[in-house]
């Protein structure tokens, strides 16, 4: 099984790099399935029922997210709504609206499990992400998935390369996201699974993490509120692809994926 997993889409020139972009990386790659985090996909701070629709229209087969899935209230029935391919982070207190793990099927009926955690150090104090994993991980398998992928969506480093460690083969890859910076650290650890630190972002690289950087740098020189937006240009697609081994559920290797779009 060939994965190819997007780091956050932000804003209106992530969505354009993933439309542009993604059936061309399925072609080049013999890509089976792809998943991209989307909680920057409306206009730089959460996702809305349309943007979500638009991503998985573009040949996108799951979305996660993170902490700005509740900034729009719309997405909250559409989270809810059945058989819906938009989770939140699964370590939200029960009662949360919708789900934080999904399984999805090749064309060809190979099953995989997709898990969505969102770390806590400088971040909310939300339930502990690494039982969580334990308990979600024995559900999927429970459901016939030999390959599982971990969207580990925190701030830390520590804490993602320690999730990585924690569930190092007991699924098949452990993806960093949040911080929208690509990491060089991309391995297949020793027991088999697939990890990276952070896949990084699917947008503008004039700017400062998406945003223009006009804003972010007043914000930073007067410690004042500042209204952000994103920026346009110079926007790129990353992530990272990963080659499972249908049959262990081990990962075979994982490298960066890192595209410009020349459109933009």
């Amino acid at each position: 099984m060939k994965l190819l997993f997007l780091g956050d889409v932000f804003g209106k020139p992530g969505r354009m790099a993933v439309k542009r972009l993604v059936p061309r990386l399925i072609t080049r790659h013999g890509v089976d399935l792809v998943v991209a985090n989307a909680e920057n996909a409306a206009n730089g701070v959460g996702v809305n029922p349309e943007t979500a629709d638009e991503l998985l229209a573009c040949e996108v087969d799951l979305l996660t997210s993170g902490n700005h899935i509740w900034s729009k209230r719309d997405v909250v029935p559409y989270l809810e709504a059945k058989g819906s391919k938009l989770l939140r982070p699964a370590n939200y207190p029960q009662g949360a609206p919708g789900r934080g793990h999904a399984v999805i099927e090749t064309p060809d009926g190979r099953k995989l499990g997709v898990l969505n955690l969102e770390g806590r150090v400088f971040m909310k104090d939300l339930d502990d992400p690494f039982r969580a994993a334990d308990r979600l991980v024995a559900e999927l398998k429970s459901q016939g998935c030999t390959c599982i992928l971990v969207d580990m969506h925190c701030d830390a480093t520590s804490e993602k390369n320690a999730m990585g460690w924690y569930l190092d083969g007991r699924v098949s890859a452990v993806l960093g996201t949040h911080t929208h910076v690509q990491t060089a650290d991309a391995r297949v650890l020793s027991g088999g699974t697939a990890f990276i630190t952070d896949v990084g972002m699917c947008g503008p690289w004039d700017s400062v993490i998406g945003v223009k950087k006009e804003l972010v740098l007043e914000r930073f020189l007067s410690q004042r509120p500042v209204q952000f937006e994103p920026a346009k240009r110079d926007v790129w697609l990353q992530g990272a692809l990963v080659d499972i081994d249908d049959a262990t559920g081990k990962a075979r290797s994982i490298e960066r994926v890192q595209e410009r779009d020349e459109e933009q």
